[in-house]
């Protein structure tokens, strides 16, 4: 029986991404779904010097007026990379698959609130983020998916 991802659902999902030595979405988001982060496995293949750094980050959000764009990038993680071992990020962690049309920081009211509930605006991405070129990193990423749509 194929497992059913329609309007109302809530499904466990879990992807692998090999070899990674670019910039990697782990979790692309969707208008009306909520993504819940339950952990982040990254194993460091090979590095090339000591001290190569990766982060772990949600990219899209940006609702502080005057600031960058919608690609703003919120670090959930920045970890040295040290090959052949594995780094796990199992704190947990929700965000939106959009961020909201009508809102602009700090959060003053109720309303402002609703309108990122809305989500009407920007994409959001969890993503992989090598910091320095010779990171080669096996991921896996564990994660709900609430669709709301």
């Amino acid at each position: 029986m194929a497992l059913s991802v329609a309007a109302g659902t809530e499904t466990l999902q879990a992807l692998s991404f090999g070899d990674a030595d670019a910039t990697q979405d782990l979790i692309v988001g969707a208008v009306h779904h909520i993504y819940t982060v339950l952990s982040t496995f990254v194993y460091s293949i090979s590095i090339g010097t000591a001290g190569d750094t990766f982060q772990l980050a949600v990219v899209g959000h940006d609702h502080h007026a005057g600031a960058d764009t919608n690609a703003s990038i919120m670090v959930i993680a920045k970890v040295v990379s040290v090959a052949g071992q594995t780094f796990i990020f199992n704190d947990k962690f929700s965000f939106n698959g959009f961020g909201s049309a009508a809102y602009t920081e700090p959060l003053d009211t109720n309303v402002e609130q609703a309108t990122i509930a809305q989500q009407g605006g920007t994409l959001q991405r969890y993503r992989y983020i090598p910091l320095d070129a010779d990171v080669d990193c096996d991921i896996h990423v564990t994660f709900i998916d609430q669709n709301n749509a």
